[in-house]
């Protein structure tokens, strides 16, 4: 396989069961993580050495961050795995200005900056993928995250757009968008809400990190390459 795959938020439960997935398929990874370090040093223990080229810390929100990231990366890359983030939970009139700029430059303006510096390498080479991992709120919205749908919806739109602009080059541009995943993100509701959710879940159970990590993979297979523009999404029918 021998590609080189950047992944940013590979510290996060879905990053890195993506990262787990790809190197079993012989893929070289690139680990950008923010203050996680522990959760990097795990991933090394489970995976070959030689398939982790490049641990990449940098703080995402801040534009020194952004830049910081971009300076480290000294390898080529030929796919980018948008998997990072954070939810934002509370009322939207009770939301903060310094968080609404926070989450539109992690989710919003950070993909923008790193997918602009690292496409022309990807035309260049005529093929390449951009994977986002976005959310089924950034589809139908949910009340009490009204940010987090806001920035999940704009990374859907920015995917269908970017799509159609770079197909020309061979390049594949595509989203995952997972319902509820059994991941740290969820720790904060109550089991009388969890209960609820999965209720009206068909498949009467949360996604796992590894269901959302073998769509990565199958999207970055090369007969795959016809699938452009698309949001996938893993929610067992919710």
């Amino acid at each position: 396989m021998g590609q080189n795959v950047l992944i940013i938020g590979a510290s996060g439960d879905i990053g890195a069961a993506i990262a787990e997935r790809l190197a079993a398929d012989g893929y070289h990874l690139l680990l950008h993580y923010h203050s996680n370090k522990k959760a990097i040093d795990t991933l090394r223990e489970r995976l070959t050495e030689e398939r982790i080229l490049m641990e990449l810390k940098a703080d995402l929100r801040t534009e020194h961050g952004v830049n910081l990231l971009l300076e480290k990366l000294v390898l080529p890359v030929d796919s980018i795995i948008f998997a990072g983030g954070n939810a934002l939970y509370g009322l939207f009139q009770q939301t903060n200005i310094m968080d609404m700029e926070e989450m539109l430059a992690l989710h919003v303006k950070a993909p923008w900056v790193i997918t602009r510096s690292l496409l022309p390498q990807l035309i260049r080479n005529k093929s390449g993928n951009i994977i986002f991992i976005t959310s089924i709120w950034g589809e139908v919205g949910a009340s009490h995250e009204v940010i987090y749908s806001s920035v999940k919806g704009a990374q859907n739109s920015f995917v269908k757009a970017l799509a159609k602009e770079v197909a020309p080059s061979g390049i594949s541009v595509n989203a995952v968008s997972p319902g509820f995943i059994d991941t740290k993100m969820n720790d904060n509701i109550t089991d009388l809400e969890r209960e609820a959710v999965l209720n009206e879940i068909p498949m009467n159970r949360a996604g796992l990190p590894a269901e959302v990590a073998h769509t990565v993979r199958f999207l970055l297979d090369d007969q795959s390459n016809y699938i452009q523009g698309e949001i996938i999404r893993i929610n067992g029918g919710w």
